[in-house]
């Protein structure tokens, strides 16, 4: 009990070092250069309160369950026994045929941890409104979360087969241009704005462990340069998917205009 209320501690102060900087700017410029008091600051500082005790549980979590449980998870995956390999080989424990339940779990994964993201429903709300209801709430949650599940799968699939990080990247942003040609343009701020509203707080945890628990039981990957990526790849692929779906509710409107 005392070495988890000292690490929860330890959390406690990381965070307060982290979030004082942002409330001296914040109050500097409040009091010294708008020269106006703090309305409410007695909700404000107990605010400011829950945010810290709220960051350094949710930091204490992450260290005690989600990474844990990724890299657990990423074990038992690779398991070559899990697998049905006979023969646990180099060559044959980097045959992405051999993977297809670990690409299963990375889709899941990221679709559901994608719907949960409180960040992603926010959004999704504004546009809502700011749409006059022309944008769907669960349109765009699902377009979104498809897009981020597709992202981690064919991340998880490049830290097996081990290709360059760089190619991918560049690749998904050359056809992220060529689809930003055709898209609806009231569309593509918003499809650009939901690749960034999925690197949260519920995907990365859950995306991070996942990706260095694969590269620590890969023969041959490092969990430095193969382990991370996959929250770039969860970036990517919303932009993709949520542009495809402006562009097929166009056509599909235009279709029923034209019957």
């Amino acid at each position: 009990m005392t070495g988890h209320l000292a690490s929860l501690l330890q959390s406690l102060a990381a965070t307060l070092d982290d979030v004082i900087p942002i409330l001296v700017i914040l109050v500097g410029f409040q009091v010294l250069v708008l020269r106006r008091p703090i309305a409410n600051l007695r909700q404000v500082a107990y605010g400011f309160l829950l945010v810290l005790l709220g960051l350094a549980f949710f930091l204490e979590g992450l260290e005690r369950a989600l990474f844990p449980l990724g890299r657990l998870m990423a074990e038992q995956l690779t398991d070559p026994a899990f697998l049905g390999l006979e023969r646990a080989d180099t060559a044959t424990l980097s045959d992405w045929r051999s993977y297809g339940w670990v690409y299963l779990f990375a889709f899941a994964t990221g679709f559901a941890t994608t719907i949960a993201e409180p960040s992603l429903i926010a959004v999704a709300i504004k546009a809502n409104q700011v749409s006059g209801g022309t944008i769907g709430i669960w349109g765009l949650r699902l377009a979104v979360a498809v897009g981020v599940a597709i992202g981690i799968t064919l991340g998880s699939m490049r830290i097996i087969t081990g290709t360059p990080l760089h190619y991918c990247i560049i690749g998904g942003y050359v056809l992220v241009l060529i689809q930003t040609g055709f898209a609806p343009r009231a569309i593509i701020p918003l499809a650009y704005d939901s690749g960034g509203v999925t690197t949260s707080t519920v995907t990365v945890p859950l995306v991070a462990a996942l990706g260095l628990g694969l590269s620590s039981h890969i023969p041959g990957r490092s969990p430095l340069l193969d382990g991370f990526g996959l929250i770039a790849f969860a970036s990517l692929f919303p932009m993709m998917t949520v542009m495809a779906y402006a562009q097929l509710s166009e056509w599909h409107a235009g279709r029923r205009q034209g019957r």
